[in-house]
């Protein structure tokens, strides 16, 4: 594939994260209509997660030991993966069997600890798109 699979995924977890996140907040306010929402989002975001990991893993494959980006490299993809388990830990504990259930403070706190993560992993992804080149292709003519 001549273009690079992960950022093209990345799209649909950061999404609904982000709009899990608000749901449970808007929660507190507006109660069922919004943590359903939420921990939908969550179980979507928890699933597509998982294929912008994989494509994000090739990414790291050819990215070489020494290269100045490996350290950034690193530090992103432990912060997406804390992310993912952040919200991987909030949706269990909204889950009642296979039925979704209210949140409690500690699922809430979990989304919004996801959040923050997520955030600043992103902000490490830009650095590497932006500072460091990875998975930019160099352009011949123009």
């Amino acid at each position: 594939m001549r273009h690079p699979l992960h950022p093209a995924l990345v799209h649909f977890p950061i999404a609904t994260w982000s709009l899990a996140t608000a749901g449970d907040l808007a929660s507190l306010l507006w109660g069922e209509p919004a943590w359903r929402f939420a921990g939908i989002s969550i179980v979507v975001g928890t699933l597509t997660a998982l294929a912008a990991m994989a494509a994000g893993f090739i990414e790291l494959l050819k990215v070489g030991a020494n290269s100045p980006a490996s350290r950034d490299v690193n530090r992103h993809m432990l912060l997406m993966m804390a992310t993912w388990c952040c919200y991987a830990a909030s949706l269990f504990a909204r889950l009642d069997g296979t039925t979704l259930t209210r949140p409690d403070a500690l699922g809430i706190a979990l989304s919004a600890t996801g959040f923050v993560v997520m955030c600043f992993a992103g902000r490490i992804g830009g650095k590497l798109v932006y500072e460091h080149g990875i998975g930019v292709r160099e352009r011949h003519g123009a």
